[in-house]
């Protein structure tokens, strides 16, 4: 039998589309193999195909258990106790709904956002939309190499200023190991990180921190008390990350997915539960790290130098929450934990800047290149403030970073909220009208709260001022029509109409899903995935 490959229109980078056919001329009756492999991947138990889809979703989530996350949990917790639960509820109840619509995205399309973003919008935005993602990128490893410094300085008492510098090569020493065994090294940071969930679990089970109050924090919004906002926002910023958008949409196309809507559907579904059970297990970390925070800070019996750590609380001096349960040895398995929640985070940071320059540049950079790059950047500011500020300012640098994150998230947000909804990207596998609905308003709803803290905060700084009233004036004339600009730039991104059609449609589809032969045409078991992404390192 004779069969010839129907030719495929190529979209931006090579990348292949999702759905494709094979035209066969028949001679019998009989199946073919294409037909067997076809019909026998779908007779596979779900849990064997499940399993085939593991990976993309728990590395993500490695990056709500950054320390940038930490920080902010343990701040947060300590300036308000359980208020800001909520804040952490609708964060990750959103970011699953972002990170499986941005699966969603890879799967169907065959490109990642980046890809998509480069052939959809015109080259001064999309050089733009690439400087933004660069930056979110730079924000996102701050935190770790700050945190990674604090782990240093615990664990062999060098200066954090000095931990920064030495951050640098750091990662590099990770990616280098990748070489002896890239899923054993993952596995083992992962171990790490989870030592530290089960640090703060049983933390919380001694210190008891009353449920009335922490499902009441979880379930009842509330910004009272100074700096409640910003600490919020900090919040949103440390769990929804504009890089992770581009890192899933890439992570999936490393895995195989059968050439038809049922195989489209059951990877997308697949990909929903992985990232569902691995996000509830971050969620779960982090509400403990904040009820631990709140409940100890808030205790009757606080020592006072305890109460000055809880009243500026930083990643360097939070090993005494832990102090009931492991006794003296908290510091070294809090630190040792920090150091691996820093480098797994920025591994992935790593790759997310990979695909973000291979997607909207069309080229690519060798990953410890990419790493040295992305490391210099961040250690200046993080090298800086270290020098100035000592371990304080280097706190307050995570949240400052946390804050650019949340202020970067629109343009990575709607770019995927608009892909994800529209028939030219996905064809019959868009949103469905509900889940269009929620997401956008609650990534409206982000959006508007940082606009609105933005003007807030700036005009209450301009007010309260101790500068010149020149200064004062120049300020504003420089300042206001940035924010007009950022204003504006979100108007354009959501009402631009997509114009470019990256789905093809191809005839019987519901019918080539079984894997027989309909008009002559004939589905292929598995498409062609992504060679340049298959070498990215996943658990198995």
């Amino acid at each position: 039998m004779a069969s010839l490959m129907q030719q495929q229109p190529k979209g931006v980078n090579g990348g292949s589309n999702r759905i494709v056919a094979v035209n066969v001329s028949p001679s019998n009756n009989l199946p073919t193999p294409s037909q067997h492999d076809a019909s026998s991947n779908h007779e596979k138990p779900g849990w064997k195909k499940f399993m085939s889809y593991v990976g993309p979703g728990f590395l993500v989530s490695l990056a709500y258990l950054d320390p940038g996350n930490m920080e902010t949990d343990l701040q947060a917790g300590a300036d308000h106790k359980y208020e800001l639960l909520w804040v952490i509820l609708i964060g990750l109840v959103f970011a699953l709904i972002i990170q499986s619509l941005a699966a969603n995205l890879g799967v169907t399309t065959g490109k990642h956002l980046s890809e998509l973003c480069k052939a959809e919008y015109p080259l001064l935005v999309k050089y733009c939309l690439w400087l933004l993602a660069e930056l979110a990128v730079i924000a996102a490893d701050i935190p770790e190499v700050i945190g990674t410094a604090f782990a240093l300085n615990i664990l062999f008492h060098i200066p954090v200023w000095a931990g920064v510098l030495i951050t640098g090569c750091s990662t590099l020493l990770f990616l280098g190991l990748q070489r002896f065994g890239v899923r054993k090294l993952e596995l083992l940071i992962s171990v790490l990180v989870f030592v530290m969930a089960g640090c703060f679990f049983g933390e919380m089970s001694y210190v008891k921190p009353p449920a009335s109050g922490v499902l009441k924090g979880m379930f009842v919004p509330k910004l009272s008390g100074q700096g409640a906002t910003g600490d919020a926002i900090a919040l949103l910023g440390a769990l929804v990350m504009p890089h992770n958008l581009f890192l899933h949409s890439a992570l999936v196309l490393s895995r195989k997915v059968p050439s038809s809507v049922r195989g489209i559907n059951d990877a997308c579904r697949y990909f929903l539960i992985e990232s569902g059970f691995a996000l509830f297990v971050a969620f779960l970390i982090n509400v403990a790290m904040v009820s631990v925070s709140g409940t100890v800070c808030a205790a009757d019996n606080l020592s006072a130098a305890n109460a000055d750590q809880c009243s500026d609380l930083t990643l360097n001096s939070a090993s005494f929450l832990l102090k009931n349960v492991l006794g003296r040895s908290s510091s070294t398995i809090y630190a040792i934990a920090l150091l691996a929640s820093g480098q797994s985070s920025a591994i992935t940071g790593t790759y997310a800047g990979q695909y973000i320059m291979q997607g909207f540049l069309d080229m690519r950079m060798k990953t410890w290149i990419r790493n040295f790059m992305t490391r210099c950047i961040a250690i200046t500011p993080s090298l800086i403030v270290s020098i100035i500020g000592g371990s304080q300012g280097a706190g307050r640098l995570i949240i400052i970073a946390s804050m650019i994150l949340s202020f970067e998230l629109p343009f990575a947000l709607i770019p995927l909220l608009k892909f994800s909804s529209s028939s030219t990207k996905m064809g019959p596998h868009k949103n469905s009208i509900i889940i269009i609905v929620i997401s956008w308003i609650l990534g409206m709803g982000i959006i508007g709260i940082n606009v609105y803290y933005l003007s807030t905060a700036f005009v209450g700084w301009l007010i309260h001022s101790s500068l010149p009233k020149v200064a004062n004036v120049l300020i504003g004339i420089v300042v206001f029509p940035l924010m007009a600009l950022y204003v504006g730039s979100v108007i354009y991104l959501t009402f631009r109409k997509d114009t470019v059609k990256t789905y093809i449609e191809t005839k019987n589809e519901a019918a080539m899903e079984k894997g027989f032969m309909v008009d002559g045409q004939l589905e292929l078991n598995e498409i062609p995935y992504r060679e340049d992404l298959a070498d990215i390192p996943l658990p198995p």
